[in-house]
């Protein structure tokens, strides 16, 4: 469904990526680790589209997103860190204005919205300007808008940040429940906790460079037979 091919970036004199590869199939819950500055929001705004690389192909269901990058972006659902709403519209606003954007029949596009409310528990805040969310609540609207159009392809950028506990649960939930239905979803996270509940495979990035890439069941033989938790692991990886 994905697949990054000797993926390198570079900002100036700055390699914040360097000669990733990796390979991501539908139904994978894919946890991509690492400190601050690893590289992992830049390797997620190339998936995106947003940065070019500098070297390197990324293939999204078999499609070159640098050659055709409409078809592949219409198969990427896209959740940033930061999340951007219209502070003037209404969530349900902004929903149908983003469904709108592909195309989504209007009597179809209620039927998905009215779901994801649901689904995420935003409740009656769906009728209010985004300008009185709070930051959880405007992370779980982001949300929903990426996933209006089905994609294959769910490219999420630190989900949790501003979550209580609770809508970290309803997020977690629909993420898991996507990728039990076939979708690849990739997900760059801190919360050690979190990958180690969702994803089926992990990669950590160290300084641009991938420095380990598997299943969780891998550690234990990455580490020579050594019985070792995803936080232990990853803090002893990144010494």
């Amino acid at each position: 469904m994905l697949e990054l091919i000797h993926l390198t970036k570079i900002f100036n004199s700055l390699k914040a990526v360097d000669d990733v590869s990796l390979k991501v199939d539908a139904g994978d819950f894919y946890g991509f680790l690492g400190l601050n500055g690893a590289g992992k929001t830049t390797t997620i705004k190339m998936l995106a589209g947003l940065y070019s690389p500098t070297g390197g192909n990324i293939s999204i269901n078999g499609t070159d997103i640098l050659k055709h990058p409409v078809e592949a972006k219409k198969m990427i659902g896209y959740v940033p860190d930061q999340p951007f709403l219209y502070d003037k519209l209404t969530g349900k606003e902004f929903l149908y204005f983003c469904g709108g954007l592909y195309n989504i029949s209007p009597a179809l596009l209620k039927v998905k919205i009215d779901g994801l409310v649901e689904q995420l528990k935003i409740g009656d805040w769906i009728n209010k300007r985004t300008e009185q969310y709070s930051q959880g609540m405007k992370q779980r609207v982001s949300i929903a808008s990426a996933l209006l159009h089905e994609p294959k392809l769910i490219l999420v950028d630190e989900p949790m940040i501003g979550l209580d506990p609770l809508s970290a649960q309803y997020v977690k939930t629909l993420l898991k429940q996507k990728a039990d239905e076939g979708c690849a979803v990739f997900m760059s996270t801190h919360s050690l906790n979190v990958a180690e509940e969702v994803c089926s495979k992990i990669a950590i990035i160290k300084e641009g460079k991938i420095i380990f890439d598997g299943n969780k069941e891998s550690i234990e033989s990455f580490r020579m037979g050594q019985k070792q938790n995803l936080e232990s692991f990853f803090l002893e990886l990144n010494k």
